[in-house]
C-alpha cells in the first residue's frame, strides 16, 4: 500500500514538473488523456520499471486528478496545483472499481485478499458496482472508501418548519413547532476536556525534546493521535446532531448564512469557531435534507434574527453580542437570545423561487 502511495505521489510530481517545463518552453498543455498515454511509455523505461509493481488504475486516476486540478486553476476556482511532499501530502491512492466483498474479506486489485471490518451490510460476491474506491491511511488504520447506489425511500414530511441557530455556547438551538431543542457544545464535555489536558501536556513534553530525535518523533505521533481523536469525536457529534434533526422530517429547514471567515478574525473566538465546524454542519444539513426532499434555505447574512422579537416583531438595533437575553421593550417578553433567533428562523418565509 505504501508503494501505491509513493507511486501516486511520484506520478503527480513528475507530470506537474513536466507541465511547468512545457509552459516555460511554450509547448501545448497536456490534457489528462495525454498524460495517461505517457504513463504507458514511462513504465517501459529501465529507470521506471518499478511502476509495474503497482496498479495502473491508481496512476491513471492520478493523471485525471491532476487534469481536474488544472481545469479548476484555469477556471479560476482554485490556485495552481502544488507538488506533493512525502511528509505533508495525504497518504491515499485510488484502486480499480472491480473490488468485491466475500466472507469477511475484500478483494482489491494488486493487493489481493484483505480482512476488513465494517458496520454496514455490504453486497457479497462479484457483479456489484462501486464508484471511486480509494484506500487511505488515517492515523494507524487503513480505510477503504467508495460510493454505492442505494434505493432512496422518500418519507412523508410534516407540515412544520425548523429553525436552527448555531452558536458557541451551544452547537445548535432548534425551534420545531412547539418543541425547543438544544444540542450542547461537545468541546465542553468531560471527555474532550481530558483530551485537551493530555494534548497540552504532550506538547510541553515534545517541546523539551531534541528536534529530529526518536523521542521527539514519538511525542509528535502521540499528539497527532490525540488531535485525530478529538476531530473524530467532533465529526461524529455533528453527524449525530444533523441526523437527529433530519429524522424529525420538517417540511423546511432555515439557517443563517454565516460569514465564518469574518468571524475568524476575532482572535479570541477563532479557535472555538474552528472546533464547532459551522461550515461542515451546514453542509451536512444541506445534503441530508436533499436526501429526504426537504427544503433547505439560508437567510441573508444581515437578516436580524437575534435582534427581532419573535413575539411582536420589534427590532432592537442596539442589542449587543454580550447580551444573552432578549428583552423586548414593546411587548415585555424576556427570552434567551439564541432561542429567539431560532424562533425567527422557523417563522421566516423564503421568497418564492429562492429556496436553496
Amino acid at each position: 500500500m505504501w508503494q501505491h502511495i509513493g507511486a501516486r505521489r511520484w506520478i503527480w510530481n513528475y507530470f506537474l514538473n513536466l507541465q511547468q517545463e512545457r509552459y516555460i518552453s511554450g509547448e501545448k498543455h497536456l490534457s489528462a488523456f495525454d498524460m495517461i498515454k505517457l504513463v504507458t511509455s514511462l513504465k517501459q523505461e529501465d529507470d521506471h520499471l518499478w511502476l509495474n509493481m503497482v496498479s495502473i488504475t491508481g496512476l491513471h486516476r492520478t493523471c485525471q486528478d491532476l487534469g481536474k486540478a488544472y481545469d479548476s486553476f484555469f477556471a479560476k476556482r482554485s490556485g495552481h496545483p502544488k507538488f506533493k511532499s512525502k511528509k505533508h501530502s495525504k497518504p491515499s491512492f485510488p484502486v480499480r472499481e472491480s473490488i468485491f466483498f466475500e466472507d469477511g474479506f475484500v478483494y482489491v486489485e494488486k493487493l489481493g485478499k484483505l480482512i476488513h471490518k465494517t458496520n454496514y451490510e455490504l453486497p457479497q460476491g462479484r457483479g456489484h458496482k462501486f464508484s471511486s474506491p480509494r484506500v487511505s491511511y488515517v492515523g494507524d488504520k487503513w480505510l477503504l472508501t467508495f460510493g454505492m447506489e442505494c434505493e432512496n425511500q422518500t418519507p412523508v414530511l410534516t407540515d412544520k418548519a425548523m429553525g436552527i441557530d448555531l452558536g458557541l455556547k451551544d452547537l445548535a438551538i432548534v425551534s420545531f413547532g412547539q418543541e425547543q431543542i438544544v444540542f450542547h457544545n461537545i468541546n465542553k464535555s468531560r471527555k474532550m476536556r481530558q483530551l485537551e489536558r493530555k494534548r497540552r501536556h504532550m506538547q510541553r513534553v515534545a517541546a523539551r525534546r531534541k528536534k529530529g530525535s526518536q523521542r521527539r518523533a514519538k511525542a509528535d505521533d502521540q499528539i497527532a493521535r490525540i488531535f485525530r481523536h478529538q476531530a473524530n469525536i467532533r465529526q461524529n457529534y455533528r453527524h449525530q446532531t444533523t441526523r437527529a434533526l433530519v429524522n424529525r422530517l420538517p417540511c423546511r429547514v432555515v439557517m443563517e448564512e454565516l460569514n465564518v471567515s469574518g468571524m475568524m478574525k476575532n482572535r479570541y473566538l477563532a479557535r472555538a469557531i474552528v472546533e464547532q465546524g459551522f461550515n461542515e454542519f451546514i453542509q451536512q444539513m444541506r445534503y441530508k435534507c436533499e436526501w429526504y426532499c426537504i427544503e433547505f434555505f439560508q437567510v441573508p447574512r444581515f437578516y436580524p434574527s437575534s435582534k427581532t422579537c419573535s413575539n411582536c416583531g420589534e427590532i432592537i438595533r442596539s442589542l449587543k453580542l454580550s447580551e444573552r437575553t432578549f428583552n423586548c421593550p414593546s411587548c415585555g417578553i424576556s427570552i434567551d437570545r439564541d432561542l429567539n433567533a431560532a424562533l425567527n428562523l422557523e417563522a421566516y418565509k423564503p421568497p418564492t423561487g429562492l429556496v436553496a
